[in-house]
């Protein structure tokens, strides 16, 4: 499925590459502690792989939501990234998750991309996965765009 855009150049040249997105995830405080590893992007599409940490476990031995949530995040925002480039400043407006399986000491993968870039608007899905492709959980995001007046209302 294509990218819907009100911008030419969706589905064009990557505005990014896996190598600065990578960067981007060493870089960053926030992100340093949970070792994400790009696996791989296209346009408006990227693959992150969250390894396994004895940290990401709740009670009960399964990883946490939270983890699920910020791979789903992260995801979404490289492949944002991949259409608008590093320095574009979208952030999250809405998630909504769903928790369809859980994961016990193992790597996941997350695969999110964009379905519409708008002018205000970034419309999108995540997914994770085992390593057997089973489905763990399904995020629907929305992005906003900064700038004009889209910071203004919200």
């Amino acid at each position: 499925m294509g990218v819907k855009s009100s911008q030419s150049g969706a589905g064009g040249p990557l505005a990014v590459s896996k190598a600065e997105l990578q960067r981007l995830l060493s870089e960053q405080s926030f992100l340093r502690n949970y070792n994400f590893r790009v696996r791989s992007i296209a346009s408006g599409e990227c693959v992150i792989t969250v390894p396994f940490q004895h940290s990401f476990e709740r009670p009960g031995g399964i990883v946490s939501g939270l983890v699920f949530m910020g791979a789903a995040d992260v995801a979404m925002w490289f492949a944002i990234k991949t259409l608008l480039g590093l320095d574009d400043g979208c952030v999250t407006a809405e998630m909504k998750t769903s928790f369809l399986s859980s994961a016990r000491q193992q790597d996941f993968h997350c695969r999110a991309r964009v379905l519409k870039l708008g002018k205000r608007l970034v419309y999108g899905v995540a997914e994770c996965s085992d390593a057997d492709r089973r489905l763990l959980t399904h995020h629907t995001l929305t992005y906003i765009r900064p700038g004009d007046e889209a910071i203004a209302q919200h």
